[in-house]
C-alpha cells in the first residue's frame, strides 16, 4: 500500500498496512527531526574514524587520552542509579527480532532481553519493519505467533518477563529505504527513533523504561552524540532527561582507552559496559592490521585469558564499579548439541566455565544466544553472586597500562596458539556460511555448534586477510598465501554445492557470498565491515518508471 510521506521524506520500499502503522506521518517525523540535527556529527565522526585508521597504520598505537586525564582521575561524578528492571541482570539473553525468537527471549527466565537490530539482525526492509511491529507488540503484552507446524507461542503469565533492551545498528550503517532530504537515514537513528517514539512511554507503564544498548562506538565524542539524541528525543515527546538508559557495549579497541570518558558522556542515561568479546577481537584485528607484531592465532586459540583480553576485562569491571554502574559479561555462543550427548557436555561444560570466570571476577550479568542455556548460566551465577549485583566489588586491585591492553607477549600468543590449516578453513567455512545466510535475511546462524552472528564471520575473514597481509605460516610451516586461500574457498564452496545439490545451490546466496568474501580476504583492499559490504545487495530496489 502507498504510505503517506512527511515533507523531505521518500520510503523506498513496500508497506503493508500493519507495517504503515508504524511509519506513520509523526514518527517519521520524529526520525527525519533526529537525522536532520545529528547526521552531520555522525558524518564528521566517521571521518574521525578513518583519519585515526590513518593514524594507526602509520604507527601512533591507542593509548589513554591526555586531554580527558581530569575525567578519570575525578572522584566527584558517578552514574545515574540502576533504573527499574535493570538492577538485577545477572542472565541476558540476546537474539534477533522475529516475533518467535521475541517470545521465546522474554519467556526463557532470564532477566533481560536485548532485542537485537544489529549483528544478529540481517536488515532487510521487511525485517526492519516487523521487528518494530514486534517490540510494539511484546510491549503491550499481546504478541503471539503460530509456526509452521501450527504450534502456539504467546507470552507467559506465570512469572516476570524477561526486562527489555533494544540493540540499534552502529553508526556506519544507513537505512536507505528511508530517505531524508535526499540522503539515506542513519540507521542508528531510525532504529532507535521509532522504538523510542512508539514504545517510550509504553515501557514505562509496564514498569520499565526505555533501554538501549549501544554498539561499535570508537570514542567518547560518538557516546557524547547518543548522549545529545537522548535529551532531544526526550525533549521531543516531554519525557524527563534520564528517563532513557543505555548499556555501552565495549566491542572496539579504541573505546577500551576511552571506558571512563565514555560513562561520563552517558551518566545520566548510563547503564554500564558491556565486553562484547568477539567484536572486541574483530576490532583489535582491524585496527592494528598493518602491523606484523600484532598477528593473532586461530580464532580458538584467542581467549577471555590472553593477556590482551583480560587486561580489557579487568580494565572494565573496575572502571564500572569505580562509576557505580554495571559491567557485563560476554556471550556464550554455545548451542545445544541435541543428536551428540558427549559434545553436548563438553559445550555445556564450556560455558559453566566462562561463566563462573566472569561473574568470579567482578562481573554484575552475563549474556547467552539460547534460551537452553539461561537456566545453565543462571545456576553458575546465582552460586557466586546470590546479591542483585556486584558494584560493590571494586577492584582497586587492577591496575591496566596501555601497553597491558596491546598485550599479545611480544608474538608468543601466536606462536604458543599457533595458525593451522583447519583454523583457516574454518574460517573461511563460516564467514561463507555466514555471508550467504545474511545475504538471504538471516542474521543469527547456527554454525558448528555455535549461535554465529556478524561478529564472528568479521573475526573470520579478518583472520585471514591479516594472514595473508603478512605472509604468516601454520604450524607445519606453510605460507598463508592469497592463492592457496582461494584455492581453499574454491574447495569449500564445492562441498557446499555437492551437499546441497545443483538446484539448491542454484537457488542459494553462495556464488555471489564467495564473490564478496573472496574481494575482502586476499591481503589487498579491506572493506571496514561486512554489513556495509553486503547491504547494498538486500536493499529493496525502487520500481522502474516508464
Amino acid at each position: 500500500m502507498a504510505v503517506r510521506t512527511v515533507p523531505g521524506v521518500a520510503i523506498v520500499g513496500p508497506v503493508s498496512a500493519e507495517h504503515a502503522d508504524i511509519l506513520t506521518p509523526e514518527a517519521q517525523e520524529f526520525v527525519a527531526t533526529l537525522h536532520r540535527v545529528f547526521n552531520p556529527r555522525r558524518k564528521e565522526l566517521l571521518k574521525r574514524r578513518d583519519d585515526r585508521q590513518k593514524e594507526l597504520d602509520a604507527g601512533r598505537l591507542p593509548d589513554f587520552l591526555p586531554e580527558t586525564a581530569a575525567v578519570r582521575a575525578s572522584p566527584a561524578w558517578r552514574c545515574a542509579p540502576p533504573a527499574p528492571g535493570l538492577v538485577d541482570r545477572r542472565v541476558e539473553i540476546t537474539g534477533p527480532v522475529d516475533r518467535k525468537m521475541v517470545i521465546n527471549a522474554l519467556n526463557s527466565g532470564a532477566t533481560q532481553f536485548m532485542a537485537d537490530f544489529e549483528d544478529s539482525h540481517a536488515p532487510t526492509w521487511i525485517n526492519n519493519l516487523e521487528g518494530h511491529v514486534n517490540l510494539r507488540d511484546a510491549i503491550r503484552r499481546n504478541i503471539s505467533f503460530t509456526g509452521p507446524n501450527g504450534k502456539q507461542y504467546r507470552l507467559r503469565t506465570d512469572g516476570k518477563l524477561a526486562t527489555l533492551l533494544v540493540r540499534p545498528r552502529g553508526w556506519h550503517l544507513v537505512e536507505s529505504h528511508f530517505m531524508v532530504d535526499g540522503e539515506p537515514c542513519s540507521a542508528s537513528m531510525f532504529d532507535f527513533g521509532l522504538f523510542f517514539f512508539h514504545n517510550a512511554r509504553a515501557t514505562l507503564a509496564v514498569g520499565e523504561g526505555p533501554y538501549f544498548y549501544l554498539p561499535k562506538m570508537e570514542s567518547h565524542l560518538e557516546a557524547r552524540l547518543w548522549n545529545d539524541i537522548f535529551n532531544t528525543a526526550q525533549d521531543l515527546i516531554r519525557l524527563p532527561r534520564g528517563t532513557i538508559r543505555a548499556t555501552v557495549l565495549i566491542e572496539t579497541l579504541l573505546a577500551a582507552f576511552e571506558m571512563e570518558e565514555i560513562l561520563y558522556e552517558l551518566r545520566d542515561h548510563s547503564a554500564g559496559l558491556n565486553c562484547g568479546r568477539w567484536d572486541y577481537i574483530f576490532s583489535f584485528i582491524k585496527k592494528l592490521r598493518n602491523h606484523p607484531q600484532f598477528v593473532l592465532p586461530d580464532r580458538s586459540a584467542v581467549t577471555m585469558t590472553s593477556p590482551f583480553m583480560d587486561a580489557y576485562v579487568r580494565l572494565l569491571i573496575k572502571t564500572c564499579h569505580k562509576r557505580g554502574v554495571h559491567a557485563m559479561g560476554g556471550m556464550a555462543a554455545q548451542i545445544p548439541i541435541k543428536d551428540d550427548p558427549a559434545a553436548n557436555a563438553a559445550a555445556l561444560a564450556k560455558v559453566r566455565a566462562d561463566k563462573e570466570r566472569e561473574v568470579t571476577a567482578g562481573h554484575d550479568g552475563t549474556w547467552v544466544a539460547h534460551p537452553d542455556l539461561v537456566k545453565i548460566a543462571l545456576e553458575v551465577v546465582n552460586k557466586h553472586m546470590p546479591q542483585p549485583n556486584q558494584l560493590h566489588v571494586r577492584r582497586e586491585d587492577v591496575s591496566v597500562r596501555a601497553s597491558d591492553l596491546l598485550d599479545v607477549r611480544g608474538g608468543r600468543l601466536l606462536a604458543e596458539g599457533g595458525i593451522t590449516e583447519r583454523g583457516l578453513r574454518d574460517n573461511l567455512s563460516v564467514g561463507l556460511a555466514y555471508m550467504e545466510s545474511w545475504l538471504r535475511g538471516v542474521g543469527c546462524v547456527p554454525i558448528h555448534n555455535l549461535m554465529e552472528d556478524a561478529a564472528t564471520a568479521e573475526i573470520s575473514r579478518s583472520q585471514i586477510w591479516q594472514w595473508v597481509r603478512h605472509g604468516a605460516r601454520t604450524t607445519d610451516g606453510r605460507q598463508v598465501t592469497g592463492p592457496w586461500v582461494t584455492q581453499l574457498l574454491q574447495e569449500e564452496l564445492t562441498a557446499v554445492r555437492i551437499k546441497m545439490g545443483e538446484e539448491r545451490f542454484a537457488r542459494s546466496k553462495y556464488p555471489l557470498a564467495a564473490q564478496l568474501y573472496s574481494g575482502t580476504i586476499l591481503g589487498g583492499p579491506y572493506s571496514d565491515f561486512l554489513t556495509t559490504l553486503c547491504y547494498d545487495h538486500i536493499v529493496t530496489k525502487p520500481a522502474s518508471r516508464m
